[in-house]
């Protein structure tokens, strides 16, 4: 049972966010599809790895990483990155003619997402099924103007209890904004208007053994639409490469907290991409996350 300390309290949909967004997208074609989905570590995390969560199909689409420093939420600031890796087939039942059928459906999927504090990991997951897990952030500010960005995640230590976050950052990256070209307003909710569905259709989430309660599963499937908007949004670069800068790279060198202690699985963290990436960053930017739309599904 928590103790009083570790008590969690339920924050309900819907939730009103203000933050700065870091972000890049990408398209993901059939055949990169294929290559994400021949190794889940990317795409999930253990827990989710090896459930039924992570069992639908990958078809590519659409995808989308975001690092988000949230300073007003109903449950406190916090700091969360995001993996987006495209659309996902899954299974619904119709109605024909009086006969239950299935029928193919495809949508946006988080899959993978590490937050800074307990509060927003539970109620993530009750929710919206949004697989969310523990993690240490750094940001540090460097001096050609570029931010640092390191995650620390508290499920690669081998522990189910994920009670301390790894030496060895998940992802590490360097953002820097061009300041030379002047900013401009951006809403996610113009993408309907060219044909973009950007809902998030997630599937129910195993119950972990986190060690402050932070993991619960869910039974039912969820849809949702979250929307951002900002008036002060600019281009900027990304600087990928996982590891240490060195001197013929200065240009974004890495602070010594980024050197990472293990070898990255990928040497630029999303497979098959590019060091280098143009970007947004998203200033007093306001995220609205609605009540979701549940129901029960296939079976799974």
């Amino acid at each position: 049972m928590a103790s009083a300390e570790n008590a969690i309290t339920a924050a309900s949909p819907p939730w009103k966010l203000k933050a700065t967004v870091y972000s890049f997208m990408m398209y993901v074609s059939a055949k990169h599809a294929r290559v994400l989905s021949s190794g889940k570590a990317f795409l999930y995390s253990p827990l989710e790895a090896t459930s039924p969560f992570a069992k639908d199909k990958l078809v590519g689409g659409l995808g989308m990483v975001q690092v988000i420093r949230y300073s007003e939420s109903p449950v406190g600031p916090y700091d969360e990155l995001l993996i987006i890796p495209g659309a996902f087939e899954y299974d619904v039942e119709v109605d024909k003619k009086g006969k239950t059928d299935f029928a193919k459906k495809k949508n946006l999927r988080i899959t993978k997402i590490y937050v800074s504090q307990k509060k927003t990991c539970w109620n993530g997951r009750i929710n919206w099924n949004i697989p969310k897990h523990l993690a240490r952030f750094s940001f540090t500010n460097l001096p050609n103007g570029a931010i640092a960005i390191a995650v620390y995640p508290n499920d690669r230590n081998g522990s189910p209890s994920e009670s301390t976050s790894s030496s060895t950052p998940i992802f590490s990256a360097i953002y820097k904004q061009m300041s030379y070209l002047p900013s401009f307003p951006i809403s996610t909710g113009l993408a309907k208007y060219v044909g973009l569905d950007i809902s998030l259709v997630q599937p129910p989430l195993p119950e972990g053994k986190g060690s402050v309660t932070e993991l619960p599963g869910t039974q039912k499937w969820c849809h949702s639409l979250p929307l951002e908007y900002s008036q002060k949004t600019s281009l900027g670069w990304w600087d990928l490469k996982q590891g240490e800068a060195d001197e013929e790279e200065p240009l974004l060198e890495r602070p010594d907290g980024l050197v990472n202690e293990g070898k990255s699985s990928y040497e630029n963290f999303w497979p098959g991409m590019g060091r280098w990436r143009i970007g947004i960053m998203m200033e007093d930017a306001t995220i609205e996350f609605p009540e979701g739309r549940y129901w029960d599904g296939p079976e799974i």
